[in-house]
């Protein structure tokens, strides 16, 4: 026997429509609506009647099989053959990240052909496959941030099934899930939550549309609501880790925050599932809370994600000033991260015009994730170009031998690791009259960049979706594995290197100059020095008279002539040095 349940406050009669019959549903004193049904408890569409209207999708709907407005579909989840019962993760400590759109990540464009290239990210060194959203959005292709059915698995992707074949089959190689989850707003199309109850609030408004009501009449059950699925992704589909989207944009002025709710149940869930797992916040405002312990007055999160890293980094290597760019000053701000964390803790930010940020110098740098690239920032330029196609190689090997060999924790944006020509754009598969204004709306955006309105991809054009889509066959070519080969060598140096774990900011020492363009980053006896000019640089290096050369890229360095502690780096060079214990500075 299957019991229906749905809480909608909202309306004065909810009918279950089961494959075409009605059948009224009792209300209980709390707003859910209950009946039960004597047939099969899985592969039953159902739909609920609100006030005669609909039927519209349950909105803890396990399956869409036919989208955000089709039927809703029973699943059972005991009934998938897991074979992951010995798995444990990493801790996220010792996690390298590798960001992956499931819809472009190859050609089909589905969980099972992702398997097919798992075997890819363990040769490379990735410990965690950090998945951008699959819940249930509006048409086959999209970012998926803007979904509107939260408990279901993408129907494009494969469903339920297909995502449980994919984290199963990572966990066989030994890689950890992560998946991307959005609990600030929904998506317009296929949104039809609101009428059930008060899921939004018109109190707050975000970037994207109305916000979740997470503090407001009502919100006890929109928070168990989300609550709830955190739970389900854990329970049934065994992922590792959640990275929650844009929390600066849920906004909480209960007395236990949403996020602080969040982590205290996952410690406990942790607890009885007895393997560890992950909170990871994407965050727009620098707040040392998200991560400090519940008991330290914190929301008890395992990490956050790290803007200011990618963008003093991405400053220095193409010397970009536009819009939040104008805040970085280049390697200045790369070190000042380095040394503090954040490079905007409490300081002047004239993008914003105000200060920004809080400090966070006490906190490990394995609190930090942080990235050359990720969706976003590749995403959200107006043609979507990597940073591949914006710098040179030589500059993108120094970039990735300061982020991969540094003391945070780094993540990979799929293509990477090979300098991928392929664009990463915006699409989008809304109807006509909402794809129109999203197009509209892009165009505006990038209206001032050096750039005319035709040259921008339209988001609704299964062409940018298609363009966007990894080119693998660039992997095989010298350039492709030349990259892939720095890359994995790096990651396997972190790896042997336990200086070189993410770790505290004691057993880190940096030299640099901006206006050179030459850093030297010492972490115990490794050195990774790196000239990102063109002419020829003297950069000073503690023992390297008597160090050996773990890795190169470009022409080998030579001692300077003055001291045994200088090295002569050619221009576009990136050594790594093994400095002995015994060497004297």
């Amino acid at each position: 026997m299957t019991q229906f349940r749905v809480w909608a406050p909202i309306p004065e009669r909810v009918d279950l429509d089961l494959e075409d019959e009605r059948v009224p549903m009792t209300r209980g004193d709390d707003g859910w609506w209950h009946v039960d049904d004597p047939g099969e408890a899985a592969g039953v569409d159902y739909g609920f009647v609100l006030d005669g209207e609909g039927p519209f999708p349950d909105p803890r709907s396990p399956w869409q099989p036919t989208g955000v407005s089709g039927p809703s579909r029973t699943i059972d989840h005991s009934a998938f053959a897991w074979t992951d019962s010995r798995w444990r993760p990493v801790p996220l400590a010792s996690a390298v990240l590798y960001e992956v759109h499931i819809g472009t990540f190859t050609s089909a464009g589905t969980f099972d052909a992702a398997i097919e290239r798992l075997d890819h990210l363990v040769d490379l060194g990735v410990t965690h496959v950090e998945v951008m959203p699959v819940n249930e959005f509006a048409g086959d292709r999209g970012w998926g941030y803007d979904g509107v059915l939260l408990y279901a698995p993408h129907h494009a992707y494969g469903g339920p099934e297909g995502m449980k074949r994919f984290v199963d089959a990572c966990h066989r190689r030994g890689l950890a899930v992560v998946l991307d989850v959005v609990y600030n707003h929904l998506g317009p199309t296929g949104n039809y939550l609101p009428r059930f109850g008060p899921y939004l609030t018109d109190r707050y408004v975000t970037l994207w549309g109305g916000a979740m009501n997470v503090d407001g009449p009502g919100s006890d059950e929109v928070r168990r609501f989300i609550g709830d699925n955190v739970a389900m992704w854990f329970r049934d589909y065994h992922v590792d880790g959640l990275r929650i989207d844009a929390v600066h944009a849920i906004v909480d002025t209960s007395a236990v925050h949403l996020l602080e709710q969040l982590s205290r149940e996952v410690e406990a869930l942790e607890a009885h599932l007895a393997r560890p797992l992950a909170l990871i916040a994407e965050s727009d405002v620098n707040d040392p809370r998200l991560v400090r312990s519940t008991e330290a007055g914190g929301y008890g999160l395992t990490a956050v994600w790290n803007d200011d890293v990618h963008h003093a980094l991405h400053v220095a290597l193409t010397a970009e000033r536009d819009r939040y760019y104008a805040d970085f000053e280049g390697l200045d701000d790369f070190v000042r991260a380095l040394a503090e964390n954040w490079a905007y803790a409490e300081r002047a930010s004239e993008f914003r015009g105000r200060r920004h940020g809080r400090s966070a110098a006490d906190l490990p740098p394995s609190r930090f994730v942080v990235f050359l690239q990720n969706h976003d920032q590749v995403g959200n330029r107006a043609t979507g170009e990597r940073l591949s196609m914006l710098v040179d190689d030589d500059l993108l090997a120094a970039a990735a031998a300061l982020l991969l060999l540094s003391p945070f924790v780094p993540l990979l944006f799929m293509g990477e690791e090979w300098a991928a020509d392929t664009p990463f754009l915006y699409f989008t598969d809304h109807p006509p009259e909402l794809g129109e204004a999203i197009r509209n709306g892009r165009r505006a955006e990038f209206a001032t960049d050096a750039i005319r309105p035709e040259q921008i991809p339209d988001p609704q054009d299964p062409e940018t979706f298609e363009r966007s889509k990894l080119d693998w066959a660039e992997l095989a070519t010298p350039r492709g594995r030349r990259m892939f080969d720095w890359y994995r060598s790096l990651l396997r140096l972190r790896r042997e290197r336990p200086e070189l774990a993410a770790g505290r900011h004691a057993s880190m020492a940096v030299q640099h100059d901006a206006q050179a363009r030459w850093i030297v980053v010492r972490r115990g006896s490794v050195t990774v020095a790196a000239n990102l000019g063109r002419t020829e640089r003297r950069v000073p290096a503690h023992g390297a008279a008597e160090a050996s050369v773990l890795r190169v890229w470009g022409m080998m360095p030579r001692l300077g002539p003055d001291t045994p502690d200088e090295l002569v780096l050619p221009p576009g060079t990136t050594v790594v040095l093994d400095v002995p214990a015994t060497a004297k500075g």
